[in-house]
């Protein structure tokens, strides 16, 4: 059976959303709570080839650079900021959407990663952690042990 965190506040949200905005207008939709006190954090893809494990994190308006990849223990852990620029002086900000601030992804990595030599690039938004994989061992062949 999955276990699945009960959140009262987003089930009003859908539940005012079912009965229709214009009924009742928008809801306030609360961010998400992280352990970390963050107010966002990207969305990542991980897959796996046969070589390695590619961690693709969504980071729209952050540089490369201003992004902090570090390994410790065996946990990858993916963090920076977005800030928010105003652009024009002269015209008013009548909603803002996205999420701004300091995020913090983290991912434990499993046994055969090589903590070593991972890379990362970013590119049009989004950044690439390249995880190679350690060789694994030699299975030894089966053989009969005898007991003493």
């Amino acid at each position: 059976m999955k276990l699945v965190r009960w959140e009262p506040f987003r089930e009003a949200d859908n539940f005012f959303r079912q009965l229709g905005a214009p009924a009742f207008g928008r809801w306030p939709v609360l961010p998400a709570e992280h352990a970390d006190g963050s107010p966002w954090t990207p969305v990542a893809d991980i897959a796996e080839t046969d070589k390695e494990y590619v961690v693709k994190a969504e980071v729209p308006g952050v540089k490369p650079g201003d992004i902090k990849v570090t390994l410790d223990k065996g946990i990858l852990t993916i963090a920076g900021e977005r800030n928010y620029e105003k652009e024009n002086k002269d015209e008013q900000t009548h909603r803002v959407e996205r999420f701004y601030g300091s995020f913090c992804r983290r991912f434990v990595l499993p046994d055969d990663a090589n903590g070593a030599e991972i890379k990362a690039e970013g590119k049009d938004g989004i950044l690439k952690v390249h995880v190679p994989k350690v060789a694994a061992p030699p299975t030894p062949a089966p053989r009969q042990i005898t007991v003493e």
